[in-house]
């Protein structure tokens, strides 16, 4: 029945609206930068850490707020006034991971489309609603009225878990945030593409025994990385061939062609790439 939901909610049309400009806009910011706009960019995906940044920071705000939950049903027990210095400070630093959280999630959901851009819209929407009641909360504590602060931060928490629900149906549901490039390997070098069907500096899909792969002559050397890209599984061998690099068609991830390292984002995880050896007019490829 949940499944249902969610599904439903992914066939909302008009979030369309909101969501087009939205990306757009993300990606213009981004752009305006430069190559420090790419750099930070990349560094929000977590090209560096080699797979999304976002859920790092999205442990920040559930730990930190749960933890508030249990100090303030403490003070609420015990009268003792320190649980509730302790939660308000909890409070403060799930607000802070809550900034890294909707930073990253939003460069993350800018490169999605379809029915993941809508229920990613409203994950981000609810998560917005949640991190605003916290500030009430925090704010009300402050004035001394810290019932009224519990019970903002206690609705934030329901809203920041259902959240949450949502997130985790975008990577086990719809996959994002997780390696597409799951074509399998060869044990042993296997013919993928006749040498004479592969010209220098063009790119084609081979087959490896049913494992698709893309093929690559560059500069005199035959490169072959897994043909589904990493990010969310578009076709490689459609893509664009740059000096040392393969660009994706899909959403732009940059892959380099000798051992599939990605040089720029959206992609986090390397592209797979095999051995190569041309043997008997034949392209042979095995990883």
């Amino acid at each position: 029945m949940a499944d249902t939901a969610i599904e439903r909610l992914g066939q909302q049309a008009w979030l369309d609206p909101v969501a087009d400009p939205l990306k757009a806009a993300v990606h213009q910011a981004y752009e305006a930068g430069g190559e420090a706009g790419r750099a930070l960019k990349n560094a929000a995906h977590g090209v560096w850490l080699g797979h999304p940044l976002h859920p790092v920071f999205t442990d920040l705000p559930i730990g930190s707020w749960t933890t508030a939950l249990a100090l303030d049903a403490a003070e609420s027990a015990t009268g003792d006034p320190g649980y509730g210095r302790a939660a308000d400070l909890a409070i403060g630093v799930g607000l802070a991971g809550a900034v890294g959280a909707a930073i990253t999630g939003l460069t993350d959901w800018s490169e999605t489309d379809g029915s993941a851009r809508r229920a990613g819209l409203l994950h981000g929407l609810l998560n917005v609603c949640a991190t605003s009641l916290y500030v009430m909360s925090l704010a009300l504590r402050r004035t001394r009225s810290r019932a009224a602060g519990r019970a903002c931060s206690v609705a934030g928490f329901a809203v920041a878990g259902f959240a949450a629900y949502l997130g985790g149906n975008l990577v086990y549901g719809e996959r994002i945030g997780v390696n597409h490039a799951d074509e399998g390997g060869v044990d042993t070098f296997t013919p993928a593409i006749a040498s004479a069907d592969l010209p220098a500096d063009q790119l084609r899909r081979g087959d490896a025994n049913g494992v698709p792969v893309m093929l690559a002559r560059r500069h005199e050397r035959v490169c072959a990385l897994a043909e589904h890209c990493s990010h969310l599984g578009g076709p490689l061998s459609e893509g664009t061939l740059r000096d040392n690099s393969v660009v994706c068609p899909w959403h732009g991830s940059e892959f380099r062609l000798t051992d599939g390292r990605v040089l720029n984002g959206p992609a986090t995880h390397p592209q797979p790439s095999f051995e190569v050896r041309e043997r008997d007019g034949q392209v042979e490829v095995k990883r």
